[in-house]
């Protein structure tokens, strides 16, 4: 069965005036139109395409490659606004469609939105919603401490940034683990720090505890030796001063440099830290 709003693996089976066609281990065709069709190819090559529904609503493959993929989030430009709803730029020829009831704020032309791409039961469309939560679900939270997720900056809250966490969850960074700026759709590797019961996941863009040393070790290196092997930062420095510098709180500073020194790889100042040659 040809899987819409995704890649599919599909073989050539025969080439007319308008492409080729493409067909699945189920026997379904579809066309790649004359403009995606490789210079160089043979009947019953295998070819890697996005099948999508083109403007006419026809089932369509193409070698583009999307900004997303069915059951994602991407964070996407509005191109136009009709009386129906909003067009999305997702990176082909016909935008991605946000109905008005989808739509979490009403969307501008120009404007950036965090959204969900999803195949539409009744109407068989691809469409998008920037209501995310309503695709996220923590009733069933298979993660647990020290795990490293992947990461997608949602919203701001009162306490710091909400994260999709997976593709799957909701998650939150709190403010004083935060020593970046953060906009919504950047994308992260973070940790899992606590799953408390209610299902809420508590996270951090920082290995915690012992776990952290290492990473942030050789962070410090690297700025030390971009920096001439002095650095005029140590462990009585101000926070600010250091999460300016290294994106890492003073007490995840202070672990790493103990860490260096113990290593001897850094000597440790009155006025800052030295690489040790």
């Amino acid at each position: 069965m040809l899987k819409l709003g995704a890649y599919n693996t599909l073989e050539v089976v025969r080439e007319r005036d308008q492409g080729v066609y493409l067909c699945d281990e189920d026997g379904n065709e579809v066309l790649l139109p004359n403009k995606y069709v490789p210079e160089e190819f043979m009947i019953r090559d295998l070819l890697k395409v996005f099948v999508y529904l083109d403007s006419s609503e026809r089932i369509v493959a193409t070698t583009l490659e999307p900004y997303a993929t069915v059951k994602s989030f991407a964070y996407l430009k509005c191109t136009s606004v009709s009386e129906v709803g909003a067009f999305l730029d997702w990176g082909l020829e016909k935008d991605l469609f946000v109905p008005f009831k989808e739509q979490a704020n009403k969307m501008k032309k120009g404007n950036w939105y965090l959204v969900y791409v999803y195949l539409d039961d009744e109407t068989d469309r691809l469409l998008a919603s920037s209501k995310t939560n309503a695709f996220l679900d923590n009733s069933l939270v298979l993660l647990s401490s020290y795990d490293e997720v992947d990461l997608i900056a949602s919203h701001p809250s009162p306490f710091g940034w909400n994260m999709i966490v997976n593709q799957k969850h909701l998650g939150l960074i709190y403010e004083d683990e935060i020593f970046q700026k953060i906009t919504p759709g950047d994308r992260f590797k973070g940790f899992v720090k606590k799953v408390r019961p209610d299902g809420k996941i508590d996270l951090t863009l920082q290995r915690h505890g012992y776990r952290g040393i290492e990473p942030n070790a050789e962070q410090i290196l690297k700025e030390l030796q971009a920096n001439g092997g002095f650095i005029d930062l140590n462990d009585k420095s101000d926070p600010e001063d250091i999460k300016e510098v290294f994106q890492l709180s003073k007490k995840s500073f202070k672990k790493a440099i103990g860490s260096l020194y113990k290593a001897r790889k850094i000597t440790i100042e009155k006025d800052g830290i030295r690489i040790v040659e």
